[in-house]
């Protein structure tokens, strides 16, 4: 009886072959059966490659490592035979198939299959990283390679770790006894969404970050701001002990820096109470002083005449002070800023109504100067800053300029008592309201730097 050859092309000697020649025959038959162990290295950059299994002699296909390399410039496929032997048999051996290919910049695939089969496309690395190896284990079923990797489950009993190319821990795995919840990570395709890191199992499970000690958390990087955003319209939430009443939250700078909190659009900062009420928080920034007319004085020279005028019985009466149509005209006042005002430049607009039917236009101006403890106030006044409104006709209609430019006050300090001067520079010829203009009052814009006054 003949020898025959196996699904791996080892020859099976029958009793009495090979007279002579039994010893020869034995040792290559175990330099095939170390081949099923042995390594390959194989260049697949400019071809597809079809792999042998040759019975009786050393074949590349018959190695348990196949090593991939080359930089592909398309799509490649690396085919073994469906069966070897004689008689033939379908081939069933495993494969470890460590990937090298550089596939930098490019798509290309790698496919590593039986011939006329369908197979296993290799998984590369993502392509804006070099050739380092991707280790896929595979085995031939007799029909097809079968990619066994991904569904291998890997297990760690506890303080086991995944090591970096040192040897050091690079991550360290806890173990809860019968754990039922766990981290899931996902990648991502292109595009901001980044990839997730879940936790995952049981409805409703947290996801806890555990800095070691006094420790912190950080995001971001160092040369870019860093954003903690809720998932689409969902509101964010910061509490203290996984959401009960203890505890406080503090949002600290590190040097000096600026904490701003910025409503989007139409929205107001909030805060809510002991007892559930909704009160506005205090937001540095632009604030607003009312100065009615009979809070200011005609100043000695030339001044602004005070008047209290009658509409009609039992309707409002207007306190006013009347700015001359011919004669540069003034009207003083004085505020004290409150603490948390930043000494900076201040606008306003003036309230006004018409003496006549006239509809020229009406110049007024606004002026200022800060007086601190032991302070003169015998000092002048800063430059003036001029507004223009053109009177709309009707006597007793309510007019109102529009806001000024910015107005700088002399001396300007906080604490301080601060004097203005408004008047009507009806020496400008510009100024063409033939009437008297009466002021009702003034609103002054100043900004804060601070949220109160402490």
């Amino acid at each position: 009886m003949a020898s025959t050859y196996n699904n791996l092309g080892i020859e099976l000697q029958a009793t009495g072959e090979n007279a002579g020649t039994w010893g020869t025959k034995t040792n290559t038959n175990l330099d095939l059966i170390a081949e099923t162990w042995g390594y390959i290295s194989i260049d697949v950059a400019s071809a597809d490659v079809t792999l042998a299994m040759s019975s009786g002699s050393s074949s590349n296909a018959r190695n348990y490592i196949l090593e991939f390399t080359g930089t592909l410039a398309g799509n490649r496929v690396v085919n073994v035979p469906a069966q070897a032997g004689s008689p033939a048999a379908n081939i069933e051996k495993g494969y470890l198939v460590v990937d090298k290919t550089n596939r930098s910049g490019s798509n290309y695939s790698l496919t590593f299959k039986v011939t006329s089969q369908t197979g296993v496309v290799l998984r590369a690395l993502p392509q804006n990283k070099s050739s380092a190896p991707v280790t896929t284990f595979c085995y031939h079923n007799g029909t097809d390679i079968i990619d066994a990797s991904k569904d291998v489950a890997i297990s760690f009993t506890d303080g086991q770790y995944i090591a970096d190319s040192n040897a050091n821990e690079l991550i360290t795995f806890g173990v809860a006894s019968s754990a039922v919840n766990e981290v899931k990570i996902t990648n991502a395709a292109t595009g901001t969404a980044g990839p997730i890191i879940a936790a995952n199992g049981e409805t409703n499970v947290n996801l806890q970050l555990k800095p070691a000690g006094s420790g912190i958390i950080t995001v971001g990087t160092s040369s870019a701001n860093a954003t903690i955003s809720s998932k689409g319209a969902h509101n964010l939430i910061l509490s203290t002990n996984e959401g009960s009443a203890s505890g406080t939250i503090e949002i600290t700078d590190a040097a000096n820096g600026d904490i701003t909190i910025s409503p989007n659009g139409t929205g107001v900062a909030k805060a809510v109470d002991a007892a559930d009420a909704t009160g506005a928080i205090k937001i540095a920034g632009k604030e607003t002083m009312w100065v009615p007319a009979s809070a200011m004085y005609g100043a000695t020279t030339n001044g602004a005449d005070a008047q209290q005028v009658e509409t009609t019985a039992t309707r409002p009466d207007m306190k006013v002070l009347d700015f001359d149509a011919s004669t540069a005209e003034y009207a003083q006042f004085s505020v004290a800023f409150p603490k948390s005002w930043n000494a900076g430049t201040v606008t306003y607009q003036v309230y006004w109504t018409p003496g006549s039917t006239n509809t020229g236009n009406c110049i007024f101006g606004l002026q200022g100067v800060s007086c601190g403890d032991s302070d003169t106030i015998d000092v002048a006044y800063g430059t003036g800053v001029e507004v223009t409104d053109a009177g709309i006709g009707t006597v007793e209609d309510q007019q109102i300029t529009s806001e000024s430019g910015a107005v700088t006050i002399s001396n300007a300090g906080d604490g301080e008592q601060t004097y203005f001067q408004l008047y009507r520079d009806a020496a400008d010829g510009s100024d063409t309201f033939s009437a008297d203009a009466r002021v009702l009052g003034l609103r002054l814009f100043f900004t804060t730097d601070l949220a109160n006054d402490a």
